[in-house]
C-alpha cells in the first residue's frame, strides 16, 4: 500500500460526527478528517512494518495519517533526530500520546528523551516527555527500578506548569511509574507529598488525584500480590 492508497482509505472512513466529537476533547489540527482511532489501527495493521512508508505519511500532516504512521514505523529504524523533528510537529495531545505510546517509547532514545523534552517549553513537546514516562512505566516491562528513578525529580520540577495538557500528564506520569511495584509506589507517593507541599494550584491537584490512587486499596492490593 502507498501513500496516496491509505489516505484514500482515510478519506473514505472520515465521519463529521467524529470530527465534531475530536473537536469537543481538544484533539485539533489543521488537516483532521474524523476517523475513529479503532478504524484507523484497523487499516495499518496489514500494511505491517514500512519506515518509507511511515516518512511519507507523517508528511502528509493529516492527523490519521500521522496515527498511521506511528503504527507502521519500525522503531528500530526511528533515529533521535526523527524524534525531535516529528515531536515539533505535535499540534494535540492525542497524537503526542499515540505517537509516543504506538513507537517512542519502544526506542532506543526513550529514556533520554523523556527527560530531555520535560524541559522544553513547547506544551506538547512537554508533554511528549511525560507521556513518554507513563507509557514506558507500562511497556517497558523488563526496565530496572533504576531507570525510573531520576523521573521523579523530573515530575516534582514541572508539577508547577499550569498548563492543562502538561499538569495532566505529570501526574499520568507518576500515577504509572508508582503502580510498577511496591518499591517504585513508595517513591512516588514521596513524590506526590514533596508536591503537594509546593502550594501551586497545579502541584496541588497533580498530588491529590495522585496520592488517591497511589494510596488506594486496589492499587495497594494489586502490588502486594507481585
Amino acid at each position: 500500500m502507498d501513500t496516496a492508497a491509505v489516505l484514500g482509505q482515510l478519506e473514505s472512513l472520515g465521519d463529521p460526527l467524529v470530527l465534531a466529537e475530536a473537536g469537543r476533547v481538544g484533539i485539533v489540527s489543521k488537516n483532521i478528517l474524523g476517523v475513529t482511532m479503532p478504524d484507523v489501527r484497523k487499516l495499518a495493521k496489514p500494511i505491517g512494518k514500512n519506515h518509507a512508508l511511515a516518512a511519507e505519511l507523517w508528511q502528509t500532516g493529516i492527523f490519521e495519517a500521522r496515527v498511521v504512521a506511528t503504527l507502521i514505523d519500525d522503531p528500530k529504524q526511528v533515529t533521535a533526530a526523527q524524534m525531535d523533528a516529528w515531536a515539533r510537529d505535535f499540534d494535540n495531545w492525542a497524537l503526542v500520546d499515540q505517537t509516543c505510546g504506538n513507537l517512542f517509547d519502544r526506542t532506543p532514545f526513550a529514556y533520554a528523551k523523556a527527560v530531555e523534552w520535560s524541559a522544553r517549553s513547547e506544551e506538547f513537546v512537554k508533554r511528549a516527555g511525560f507521556s513518554l514516562m507513563a507509557y514506558l512505566a507500562v511497556h517497558d516491562k523488563k526496565a530496572d527500578n533504576i531507570q525510573f528513578v531520576p523521573f521523579f525529580a523530573v515530575l516534582q520540577r514541572e508539577a508547577v506548569d499550569e498548563r492543562n495538557y502538561v499538569k495532566k500528564a505529570v501526574n499520568w506520569a507518576l500515577r504509572g511509574i508508582g503502580k510498577r511495584n511496591m518499591v517504585l509506589n513508595q517513591l512516588a507517593i514521596q513524590t506526590a507529598q514533596d508536591i503537594q507541599r509546593m502550594e501551586r494550584p497545579s502541584a496541588r491537584w497533580i498530588a491529590a488525584d495522585a496520592l488517591r490512587e497511589l494510596r488506594g486499596e486496589a492499587v495497594q492490593a494489586r502490588l502486594l500480590r507481585k
